[in-house]
């Protein structure tokens, strides 16, 4: 790998779309799909902290999907207590921080105090950041934010006249996670479809073909080669 390979994003985001078509595909239900997606999305977040990727985000629900059928809503909230109750454990064991960003409602208790929990005991750990995008919408998060930044200014905790883009951001979900560097949508669609819209304002695009459960570490060294390539000007 030359010299210009070795340089990575800080942070990387990642759209995790194609589980359902990859399951139609391959003549599975679509459950299957998500089980597969959830395990490659395990294996790729390992991957991107061995390239020393210190932070790796995931939209993994957004707050659109509660619109999906009742069975496969029911099928992924499963899964999900699932994986954040046996899986959490090992990556922060691993050293992984984990972050969850997105709204709390309609989201289960059970599920609620794993999240907590998982953010609790890993809130020391440096090694990586996995910012899991969870009942999340880009819209949602500013105007949370907003609504935030409205209470402090009526409490007289923030003056509007002193606003800048910095102290705006401390009112987005776990506002020290920074900006995007790189956001990567599988299975061929070409839209952010809301996804941390605050963060990829200026962050690098790459679309790829192939649907997340076939995603494999060449991938994230071929994302990462052609992160190394592109002229980032940020609108200069």
């Amino acid at each position: 790998m030359d010299e210009t390979a070795k340089i990575v994003p800080t942070h990387l985001g990642f759209i995790v779309d194609g589980n359902r078509r990859w399951a139609k595909e391959h003549g599975l239900p679509s459950s299957e799909g998500h089980r597969r997606g959830y395990e490659v999305l395990k294996k790729i977040a390992y991957v991107c902290k061995d390239r020393g990727i210190k932070y790796m985000s995931a939209y993994i629900f957004s707050s659109e999907n509660w619109g999906r059928s009742a069975d496969e809503v029911g099928y992924l909230m499963k899964l999900f207590l699932f994986a954040f109750r046996h899986d959490m454990r090992k990556f922060i064991d691993d050293g992984f921080r984990i972050v969850f960003l997105g709204r709390r409602d309609r989201v289960s208790q059970e599920i609620l105090d794993i999240m907590d929990e998982a953010e609790t005991e890993s809130a020391g750990n440096s090694d990586a950041t996995l910012a899991i995008h969870f009942n999340y919408g880009g819209h949602a998060e500013i105007i949370d934010a907003a609504r935030h930044l409205a209470a402090d200014v009526q409490s007289g905790r923030a003056d509007l006249a002193e606003m800048t883009d910095d102290k705006f951001r401390q009112y987005l979900y776990h506002p020290e996670v920074p900006d995007m560097d790189m956001m990567v949508r599988t299975s061929g669609e070409q839209r952010v479809s809301g996804f941390a819209l605050w963060r990829i304002a200026y962050s690098e695009l790459m679309f790829l073909d192939k649907k997340w459960p076939d995603m494999t570490e060449a991938d994230i060294d071929t994302i990462i080669a052609e992160y190394s390539h592109r002229n980032r000007r940020f609108g200069k």
